[in-house]
């Protein structure tokens, strides 16, 4: 049976060196802690915060993230299409996700703010009514996709085929409209 621990604050630790208990943690804050590299394989993190943390090339295979926001966090090549999906629900903001994958994730009404996204793979994704404002898209991966009602205001980098996802009522900056056009080969001066 795995351990349960509510309420708790997690301050400073390098989990490298002292290792988080498997289990579920509910309601608990991770304030500048470093998960690098950490089997957190069939963890639960429900209502929990991260902030300023480093969860970079973590092993999340089966985990549960449900009602989980990230702050300011690093998060590089995390492998989010192994995550359970039952409850999946999480915000990010100031992160960077660089390398990482959301492949045929539904997560319908997802917050990424400010975050850094390039090289992510969002391929198949449900992204319906979120916001991704004043992302860094280079490189992104949107084949597939379900971004109807979107929000992609201020993001900058991307580039995509509008005729390859459903895009209805999608919002995007006027600077960010060429990104939409690379497949026709135009200039958008």
């Amino acid at each position: 049976m795995d351990t349960l621990i509510s309420d708790r604050e997690f301050k400073k630790i390098n989990f490298r060196e002292q290792p988080l208990e498997k289990g579920e943690y509910e309601k608990c804050v991770f304030s500048d802690c470093d998960m690098s590299g950490l089997d957190l394989r069939q963890f639960k993190f429900i209502d929990c915060a991260f902030a300023t943390c480093n969860l970079s090339l973590a092993q999340i295979n089966d985990t549960s993230f449900q009602e989980v926001s990230f702050k300011g966090c690093k998060m590089l090549g995390l492998r989010f299409d192994q995550c359970k999906t039952f409850g999946l629900s999480f915000t990010f903001e100031q992160c960077d996700l660089e390398h990482s994958t959301f492949f045929n994730l539904k997560i319908k009404k997802t917050a990424f703010l400010d975050c850094v996204l390039r090289s992510v793979d969002f391929s198949g994704c449900d992204l319906s009514g979120s916001t991704l404002l004043r992302c860094n898209l280079a490189d992104a991966t949107f084949v597939g996709c379900n971004l109807e009602k979107a929000d992609f205001r201020g993001s900058v980098h991307y580039r995509f085929d509008p005729s390859a996802n459903k895009m209805k009522k999608a919002k995007f900056s006027l600077e960010g409209l060429p990104g939409l056009l690379t497949q026709y080969d135009i200039a958008v001066e």
